[in-house]
């Protein structure tokens, strides 16, 4: 199932989701659904409250379906390491149309835990390490553009909105 994509201004984008600690055919499912979701906006990542559910969960593949391996579940993630910086343009779904220079550390690690609860690390550099990031910033409420300057952040939501006064939003 295609879930639509939650835009800028709802408040689940924008408070800490919870924790996971149930395991089962049920998060499976919302897991494949978050998949197909995100393929369909044409993402590399997507985190479960980009899609309404304020639950700890977000779906990445850098490659976007040439590398079924490349395809990764980050339960309850954290970053434990970050290494470098590195300035990059960035965008996401639940903010479509706008993208700003964000930098972040080159190189993060990450402690999530999988499909059935087993923790494990992985490390990234570059697209993947910024998903990392952009995907863990959702799950605590915070979107992209809390790293970019007051005075971009500020314009960009003036264009918001308008284009929710205008009912294009």
């Amino acid at each position: 199932m295609i879930f639509p994509i939650v835009k800028y201004g709802d408040p689940v984008l924008e408070k800490p989701a919870e924790k996971v600690t149930v395991f089962d055919d049920e998060l499976k499912k919302l897991i494949d659904d978050m998949f197909e979701s995100m393929y369909a906006a044409h993402g590399v990542g997507l985190a479960a409250p980009q899609i309404g559910i304020s639950r700890r969960i977000a779906v990445v593949d850098v490659t976007f379906k040439e590398d079924p391996q490349a395809k990764l579940v980050l339960i309850n993630p954290e970053i434990i390491h970050t290494e470098g910086r590195h300035a990059q343009s960035e965008g996401c779904l639940s903010i479509p149309e706008f993208r700003e220079n964000v930098t972040r550390p080159k190189i993060v690690t990450i402690r999530a835990q999988d499909l059935t609860g087993k923790s494990f690390e992985k490390t990234g550099d570059e697209l993947l390490a910024r998903a990392f990031q952009h995907e863990t910033d959702h799950l605590n409420g915070k979107l992209y553009i809390s790293h970019i300057s007051a005075l971009k952040r500020d314009l960009m939501k003036r264009k918001i909105r308008k284009l929710m006064k205008a009912g294009e939003w």
